[in-house]
């Protein structure tokens, strides 16, 4: 079997969507004008990785109270450090940073939204 997506259950799908496109480089790969609205999202590859809908009939997570490593989406980025300045500068706010014995730099943040967001700064690459 091949991964294909993983969804999630948000309030404001398009604003959520905007800011990943916008911020990450994200794209519309299939979107639904209809409630729920699923969207779903591709990376820079053309592989959609994340399905954003909102379905206000069932729980939507509260990221914001939960760690990090419970739950995040995470990104390969060539300089970590800049990103994260830039995303700070979008409403992303700062979570940690750890830098590994093999040089790699790996940056959590929050969206907006307070969705668990990580940059990997990989030395080694799989």
């Amino acid at each position: 079997m091949i991964f294909e997506h993983f969804a999630l259950n948000v309030m404001n799908v398009d604003q959520v969507v905007a800011w990943y496109i916008e911020n990450l480089g994200l794209k519309v790969a299939v979107r639904e004008n209809e409630p729920p609205f699923m969207t779903f999202l591709a990376d820079s590859s053309d592989r959609v990785i994340m399905e954003l809908y909102h379905r206000p009939d069932e729980s939507i997570t509260d990221f914001a109270n939960q760690h990090p490593l419970t739950f995040h989406v995470a990104f390969i980025s060539e300089n970590a450090q800049e990103d994260r300045v830039r995303l700070e500068k979008q409403g992303a706010s700062f979570f940690e940073e750890v830098k590994k014995e093999d040089g790699s730099h790996l940056v959590m943040l929050r969206d907006p939204w307070g969705m668990p967001l990580q940059l990997c700064q990989r030395t080694v690459k799989f």
